[in-house]
């Protein structure tokens, strides 16, 4: 790209790496020049552009040839957007550069269709808090989407003022989070903070997610040393929280890191992710390696490595039966979508058949005539 870009693109992650995405997808494109998409609404977006930010929504043709949810940009990624002489400022988006990593869930419903979360992390912070709420079985989920979007995960143990034994909490999540790194914090007490500066380097992008009323934008104003983001306090009968952050949105942090913030979700509807799945639960798969027979379905074979941690204590049960449901739910997913798919495939081929018929039917008329 020639034009010389400003501060405001490198500001916000602009690189070399981005920059030979760009110069290939902009040859057929023309005039458009590149964004990155910094909040998403219902029907816009808010991008950052060379020359500052905007109000963005996708062409028509763009919303045309989008396949599904998951086509559409996220906040976090790179554009190829034209940008409009109006007041206020607006670009269209053109294009989405190639995602580096995004985490994505199924959408709510029936049909099988992708919701991303965030595009383009280095690190996904998530959040558990120490309190009522604590749920390993919900942080295996996390960790699956986690290890499938590409960005490292780091685990949040927010709220540690809350707790009488912060170390059995820290010491139950190590167990289900092998090579994941774990951190205590509290805003409250300004506690933590100096084991997340290493992850908030300029230029990196950091994407915070989990349930509703952990402290994610308690953690974001914390971090940015003042109230961006709006708080509430947890219900007391059931620890639960309510939701505060009712949009996606990037923020860029002092220390020249930038964070990406998330609405809590009740519920993790997982999206492809047979990877992270299999990163997530690297220790049960690393045991049925050990089994006896290559096809041990570990349900009292002669042999199963896995029954045998289960019965000595070496492996939760808990963790193993999430291990099994995981699966199948990854599985119905599949079928799902490969039914999708087909179903997508014969419309588009009695389309195409019935276009030709016509078109050869238009053609001997005229002919005739």
């Amino acid at each position: 790209m020639t034009t010389q870009l400003t501060d405001y693109l490198q500001a916000y992650g602009w690189n070399e790496q981005w920059s030979n995405k760009s110069d290939a997808c902009s040859e057929k494109l023309g005039k458009a020049a590149p964004a990155r998409v910094i909040a998403q609404y219902s029907h816009a977006y808010k991008v950052m552009s060379s020359s500052g930010e905007r109000l963005a929504n996708v062409s028509g043709r763009f919303e045309f040839q989008a396949a599904g949810k998951g086509d559409f940009p996220a906040v976090g990624d790179w554009v190829m957007a034209d940008m409009l002489d109006e007041s206020p400022p607006r670009a269209v988006i053109q294009a989405v550069l190639p995602r580096q990593s995004s985490m994505a869930r199924k959408v709510a419903g029936s049909i099988p269709d992708e919701q991303i979360i965030g595009a383009n992390m280095d690190f996904l912070f998530i959040t558990l808090a120490m309190n009522g709420d604590f749920n390993v079985r919900k942080l295996e989920r996390y960790l699956i989407a986690a290890w499938e979007s590409g960005a490292t995960p780091v685990v949040l143990l927010t709220k540690s003022d809350l707790c009488e034994d912060p170390e059995r909490y820290i010491a139950e999540v190590e167990d289900i989070a092998p090579g994941v790194h774990v951190h205590m914090v509290s805003a409250l007490e300004n506690q933590g903070k100096d084991a997340l500066l290493s992850y908030l380097k300029p230029g990196r992008t950091v994407a915070v997610t989990g349930s509703s009323g952990v402290g994610k934008s308690t953690l974001l104003n914390w971090l940015a040393e003042d109230e961006w983001q709006s708080t509430s306090g947890i219900r007391e009968s059931d620890a639960r929280g309510r939701h505060t952050t009712t949009h996606r949105e990037l923020f860029l942090l002092p220390s020249g890191a930038l964070m990406m913030d998330t609405p809590g979700m009740r519920e993790l509807q997982l999206w492809d992710s047979e990877e992270g799945w299999q990163q997530a639960f690297s220790d049960i798969e690393d045991l049925a390696g050990r089994c006896r027979f290559r096809d041990c379905k570990h349900e009292g074979e002669a042999g199963c490595a896995v029954q045998a941690a289960i019965h000595s204590g070496e492996l939760d049960g808990g963790r193993y039966s999430n291990y099994k449901k995981t699966e199948r739910e990854l599985a119905r997913l599949a079928r799902k979508e490969n039914s999708t798919l087909r179903q997508r495939d014969k419309k588009q081929a009695a389309s195409k058949n019935s276009r030709s018929r016509g078109h050869k039917r238009r053609s001997m008329e005229d002919w005739g005539e």
